[in-house]
């Protein structure tokens, strides 16, 4: 795409003091900018990096100060509008329909203009909303439904009768509808519980590559609307995870699970099953996650715990070799004293025993820290 400064702002619904036909090809950093590169800045520490800057415009806030010789935008909110500016810089690859080596069965739904790549299978009864694009090798199973404007990355599986909302994007190697981890001992051997439920995945919902939902044993399985998934996580059977949360890389989920709205999960985080996770709890990287946690706390550690308790107990451990010293060194004077009581006979004089200097031990500092 190209597009001159004054079609930027004319977009924009900005005007612009003096004309300036100037071209935009793309968007960029501000050290790796060309001269037809859009760039933001947000700080005013940033002001040298602008001025070396060699970008056809930077978006810059209200109260950046001047720069000799550089065109700048200033607006309320530099890095949204440099972002929703770089969603007109994507490329998008004209529809080619449905390709020959795609397998569409018959009784499969398919809306206009909806693009199908090579070697997909859409199974039975299946559904797919307008606009939506199927990537190379993926397959869609009996009963599925996708909805518009949907983006499935190549080899994605869905499998039967999964829901997805609009403008869903699943990237590369998703796989949605299979059997959670479900079975039975029965005294010989494990025995497999049947998985009956679905999944829905409601609207704008994203999920990275190679991230799996499983369809619940019994019900559904489900992913709120605006939730982004990162690549590499575990939704297991009978999860319900609210709207606009955030799960990031190789976090997993155990079953029946509960996350509320507006939930962030960190990297490598382990929730485990029939846990409540409340609306705008916050639990940090690699932590465990035993039980609940209330709506708004922000939890760390494992067991998960609030992270001003997580922090004072790491650094009490870090403190703790020195502390098991200065124990060791009370208790050999201990000893000392009661090895010369009883070389004294038992200590029978009511005049107290002094101890030597040897036997004194300063209390209250461990390697300059204070321990009481």
């Amino acid at each position: 795409m190209t597009l001159s400064i004054q079609a930027l702002y004319d977009r924009l619904h900005l005007a612009l003091a003096v004309p300036d036909d100037a071209e935009i090809h793309g968007v960029s950093t501000l050290e790796q900018a060309g001269s037809r590169d859009l760039c933001f800045a947000e700080d005013a520490s940033q002001a040298d990096a602008v001025a070396s800057s060699a970008a056809a415009l930077v978006l810059v806030g209200e109260t950046f100060p001047e720069v000799v010789g550089k065109r700048l935008l200033r607006v309320a909110e530099p890095r949204n509008l440099f972002f929703e500016i770089a969603l007109w810089f994507v490329p998008v690859a004209e529809s080619q329909g449905i390709h020959p080596a795609a397998s569409v069965h018959p009784t499969a739904d398919l809306g206009e203009d909806v693009e199908v790549g090579a070697g997909v299978v859409i199974d039975a009864d299946a559904r797919i909303g307008s606009g939506s694009r199927i990537g190379a090798g993926s397959y869609l199973g009996a009963g599925v439904e996708v909805g518009a404007d949907c983006l499935i990355g190549v080899n994605v599986s869905i499998l039967r009768d999964s829901t997805l909302g609009d403008r869903c994007v699943l990237h590369p190697g998703v796989r949605i509808g299979g059997d959670g981890f479900g079975f039975r001992w029965d005294g010989t051997a494990h025995r497999k519980i049947p998985q009956l439920g679905r999944v829905v995945i409601e609207d704008d919902v994203e999920i990275g590559c190679n991230s799996c939902v499983d369809r619940a044993t019994l019900g559904t399985t489900r992913i709120g609307r605006g939730t982004k998934i990162d690549n590499l996580v575990q939704v297991a059977h009978n999860v319900g995870i609210g709207a606009h949360s955030i799960l990031v890389s190789q976090s997993g989920v155990a079953g029946s699970s509960t996350l509320g709205q507006g939930v962030v999960v960190a990297g490598q985080v382990a929730i485990s099953d029939h846990v409540t996770v409340g609306d705008g709890a916050r639990i940090g990287g690699q932590a465990g996650v035993v039980k609940d946690i209330p709506a708004g706390v922000a939890v760390f550690g494992t067991p998960a715990r609030p992270v001003k308790q997580a922090l004072r107990e790491s650094a009490a451990l870090v403190r703790l070799p020195a502390l098991l010293k200065q124990v060791e060194r009370q208790q050999q004077a201990i000893d000392r004293l009661e090895r010369r009581l009883a070389d004294l006979g038992g200590g029978s004089s009511s005049r107290p025993l002094a101890p030597s200097s040897e036997d004194v031990v300063s209390p209250g500092t461990v390697s300059g820290t204070e321990t009481d």
